[in-house]
């Protein structure tokens, strides 16, 4: 189970990774009214039929998690969303990618905690992978308006090794910079 929108996010964005993207966008906007974010990968790609099963809780390929029954990473997604007040969707075509979009209504009972989002960033570009990954963000709460764009590649170049305790430390501080924190 998810126990925030930034699990939610991080769950999607580490399958478009498992896709064997090379190119993994993530972009979060949030307002005072709805929580949003997009996941767009150049990855494998679905058939119709693909993500018919993909979005149903009772079926996985067996391939991800050979002992795993049941495939649960866009069903909680869609839950969520449609409990709280939000929608969903997903694009996706065979050898081209797959984008998947959620939103959230800010001022209902059941959404989820937003969490920690610098930290989700900062796990997500951890991820084991040599795909480029860009993360976008848009903060217009309280009519402030806060948006930055942050790339696995320049991190690297600056930072090193995100293996490094150092550079995970300045990653954590930058990022938390980002937010105003």
């Amino acid at each position: 189970m998810h126990f925030t929108l930034a699990d939610l996010i991080t769950d999607i964005t580490q399958n478009a990774v498992e896709a064997g993207a090379d190119l993994v966008e993530l972009e979060v906007s949030e307002s005072d009214k709805e929580f949003r974010f997009l996941v767009k990968d150049n990855g494998k790609g679905m058939t119709e039929e693909e993500l018919k099963r993909a979005i149903d809780p009772f079926v996985t390929d067996g391939v991800k998690h050979p002992n795993r029954k049941v495939g649960l990473g866009l069903p909680f997604l869609i839950q969520t969303a449609e409990q709280s007040g939000g929608g969903w969707n997903v694009q996706s075509e065979k050898g081209i990618g797959t984008t998947v979009t959620a939103w959230f209504d800010i001022g209902n009972v059941d959404i989820p905690p937003t969490g920690d989002i610098p930290g989700m960033f900062r796990t997500i570009l951890m991820f084991n992978t040599s795909a480029e990954i860009v993360l976008r963000r848009l903060n217009l709460k309280n009519d402030e308006n806060n948006e930055y764009e942050i790339r696995k590649t320049e991190l690297v170049e600056a930072l090193g090794s995100l293996e490094k305790t150092e550079s995970l430390i300045l990653l954590a501080e930058y990022l938390r910079s980002q937010e105003g924190e």
